[in-house]
Formats: C-alpha cells, structure tokens, sequence
C-alpha cells in the first residue's frame, strides 16, 4: 500500500476520533464578538495549539494580539525546494442567539442521523478539524512532498481586525506557495465545489436620533419627527423598483459580467427551485436582469441585518422611540472598495435623512473582495483529488459570502488561496440549529490528504 492510500486508509480507521475531536473543539464558546468570552477564546486557542502538537506539528505558537490570538504551527521537512501550503482558519464563532430557535444547546454537539448540531460545527470548526485530520494521517505515514503551515486566527467573524498585523510581522514566518483556505463550501453533498471568487464587505451601524426621551405619542405624534419611521423611510429607498441600489456612485467601479462568465454560472445547478429549497422563502428576490446564481456571487447588494426601536416587548406601549437603529451590510465585488462604499452612504444620507432627526454612522469593519486562479497547480490538485473521493470533477462558483483574508494574503504574502470546504447551503451557518453533514465531512478529510499527495507529486 502506497503512502497516500495508507494515509485515507488511517483517516478511515480513526474517524471516531476525529469526530470526537470536533464535538470536544465545538464545547468552547468561542464567540469572538462578545466580551464575556475573552478566556474562551484564549481557551479555545490553547485546545487548538496541543492538538497542532499532539499529531507531530512543529513550532507551535500562541500569538497574542490586542484581540484574540491566532495559533500557528509548521512541518518543513519536505525541504526548501518543495512547495509550501499554508492552512488557514478561524476558531471564533457567531453568537448562537436567538437562544429560543435551537432545538438543542448550541455548544453541546448533537449528533443526530447523519449530522452533527452545535454552534461552529459547519463555520468554520468542522473544516479546521477535516485539515487537521488530513494533516495527522499523512504525517503517520512519514509526511508528504509539501511542507506544511497552519495559521489560526480568532477574529473571522468580527472582520479580523488585528489579523493583518500578523501577516505583516510574520511575513517571512507566513512564507509560502499558496494558502489552503477550506472556509468555503459546497453546492451539494455530491457536487465538490472549488470557489474562484469572493465577494468583499463593508458592515456599518446606522442609528437615528429625535428627542432627547421616548415620548408618549398622543400628545406628540404628528408634531415631532418619529425616529423609527424615519430610519425605516431612510432604509426603504436604499434600493429602488428593480433591485437595484441607490447609493451615489455606487455602481461606478462595478464590472459588467461577461458572456463566458455568465454562461459558466448558468452550467450550475442552481437554478431558482434550488434556492427556494435551502431557504424556506416563499419567493425570489433580486436586481432584474439577473439570475439568481449572478445574483447572489456575482452582483453586490445591500442588505439590513437587524434593526431595533422603542418598545418590543408583550403588550402595547405607546411611545415615539428616541432613537432608532440599524445593522447594515453590502456584499461587494471586485473593483469595490470598503472606505469607498461608507462614503458613498454617507453622501446618500446626507441626502436622503428627513428634517427634524440627526443620525451617526459607524463602520464596523469589512473587507474587499477577490478572485483567485482557478488553474494555479494547487488547485488543478484538489481539482484532481475531488475526482478520486466523488468520483466527478467538481465545479467552479463566485461565492457569495466574504472571506477578506483571501484579499489580505494576496496583498502581504503574494500568494494566492484554494478556496473549498465541506459545509452544505442547509447547514443553518449564522443561524440556529447549524449543522454539519458528517458524511460530506468525512469524503472531505479524505479529499484533503490526497490534496496534499498530489500537489507534492505535481510539483515534484
């Protein structure tokens, strides 16, 4: 038996283990939003910095930073000459709120049929214990033909703020090929998907004042300016009949989708009846003249992500609220800048907030969005991988999420990423009641390692 087929045949006879290890990795409420956590984060990386050195990682580090640390470790005896992978993740996870809608305790994993429950168990968790697992089955066959990093950060999910000043600082550290980034995911459980395309972000705080104190509103309804109406008038002309939305300058820099691309992206199955499956809706919605896959990958958007205002509790209580607020967040794409969309609300603000309320923005953070090299060798290697575990090639999606690390290490590092993952559209990520499908999982732990066996062969 060869070394790479010894390899999965270890990963399959440890897959308990590795399963365990998740469900033990899940248990730490690593939300990196909330301060309460602050030692389950410093926890959390400490777990993930003994199993680095529990499967044979070498120079395992905890790296403080004014937020949370990042873990790193590395395996460089396949020598100088051979290509460098660097394994990207993040430990940190959404709160698990509304605490009401989860069926089970979202940091108690409930392995139930063919998934596991738990807050973190597909985004990102599961994926970084599918790396981890794939690295300790080839290193118990004596290592591959690639050295080996893995960089670990806690801040993902609060748009990595002190993580670029690692990837300055550690530049020659970080050093490498290319970076295995599996913090995306797939169409399907039988269509592995490499991702070639990411949308970036820009998250902002948006809140409305009016008077100085909730008012009774018999008396004063009708004579002074309700924040929450206008906070809701401000938001509603945000997009207009078509979609479309109308930020000033907002669609300058924006690329026309061309002919091939969009033609690659109808071959996707994912038509509209895709959609409303992994979603509940009882409808589309979208900018006119697009698809729902363009839509969704291609298109930037904005969109509302909680709002809140004066009286929410049981009963009736009738006030004018004094202030109003709301989260607000575009998905952008290539040729769209952060700092540039914040002034473009701003102008769009300024021009649209009724008399009679004063109101204050907040940019909360984001990040640009990249393109990566779908025939770079690392991933005509996973590419090839794919094809031994699924028996099918896989297919080749603009994601709609944001992972502005991607951005960052073609920026700092000059290397570029493969993007993939072994998460499901259903999993409920950011929701309650998120979920991995284990038999996806599994089929990825074993893409990985031959990943890792091909790319060092292709480069040799």
């Amino acid at each position: 038996m060869d070394m790479r087929n010894a390899a999965c045949q270890y990963a399959n006879d440890h897959y308990q283990s590795f399963l365990a290890d998740l469900k033990q990795f899940i248990t730490f409420p690593s939300v990196s939003t909330d301060p309460i956590h602050k030692d389950d984060m410093i926890k959390t990386a400490g777990w993930i910095a003994e199993k680095l050195s529990a499967i044979g990682m070498h120079h395992v580090e905890i790296i403080p930073t004014p937020g949370h640390p990042v873990v790193y470790a590395d395996w460089l005896l396949a020598g100088e000459s051979s290509p460098t992978v660097l394994i990207y993740g993040h430990y940190d996870v959404q709160p698990p709120d509304p605490l009401e809608l989860w069926n089970s305790e979202p940091f108690d994993p409930l392995e139930k049929g063919d998934f596991l429950f738990a807050r973190g168990a597909s985004d990102m968790k599961g994926q970084i214990i599918a790396s981890i697992a794939a690295v300790e089955a080839i290193l118990k066959q004596g290592g591959v033909p690639v050295n080996l990093k893995f960089v670990i950060e806690g801040e993902e999910e609060i748009g990595s703020p002190n993580f670029n000043n690692v990837l300055e600082s550690r530049k020659e550290q970080l050093r490498s090929t290319v970076a295995l980034n599996p913090d995306a995911g797939m169409i399907d459980p039988n269509t592995p998907t490499i991702v070639y395309g990411l949308r970036g972000l820009a998250y902002f705080e948006l809140k409305v004042f009016g008077p100085d104190h909730d008012l009774h509103s018999g008396q004063f309804g009708g004579v002074i300016q309700n924040p929450a109406n206008a906070l809701c008038k401000i938001i509603s002309g945000m997009h207009d009949e078509n979609g479309r939305i109308t930020l000033p300058g907002f669609y300058d820099t924006v690329c026309a989708l061309s002919n091939t691309e969009r033609q690659n992206l109808s071959q996707l199955p994912t038509d509209p009846t895709y959609f409303l499956e992994q979603t509940g809706s009882p409808g589309l919605y979208g900018e006119k003249g697009y698809t729902p896959v363009e839509q969704v990958g291609v298109r930037p958007t904005l969109d509302v992500n909680g709002i809140f205002s004066g009286f929410t509790g049981k009963g009736s209580k009738t006030v004018i609220p004094a202030w109003a607020m709301a989260k607000v967040s575009m998905r952008l794409v290539p040729d769209q800048h952060p700092r540039d969309v914040e002034q473009q609300l701003r102008r769009y603000l300024e021009m649209n907030a009724p008399d009679g309320i004063r109101w204050e923005l907040s940019y909360l953070g984001g990040g640009p969005a990249s393109m990566s090299d779908p025939d770079q060798p690392a991933a005509l290697a996973l590419a090839k991988a794919f094809e031994v575990v699924w028996q099918r090639p896989p297919v080749y999606k603009r994601e709609g999420g944001s992972v502005p690390i991607v951005a960052d290490m073609q920026q700092i590092l000059k290397i570029d990423s493969v993007l993939t993952g072994f998460g499901l559209p259903g999993d409920n990520i950011h929701s309650p009641n998120e979920k991995l499908h284990l038999p996806t999982w599994k089929k990825g732990i074993q893409s990985l390692i031959h990943f890792f066996y091909f790319f060092g062969d292709q480069s040799a």
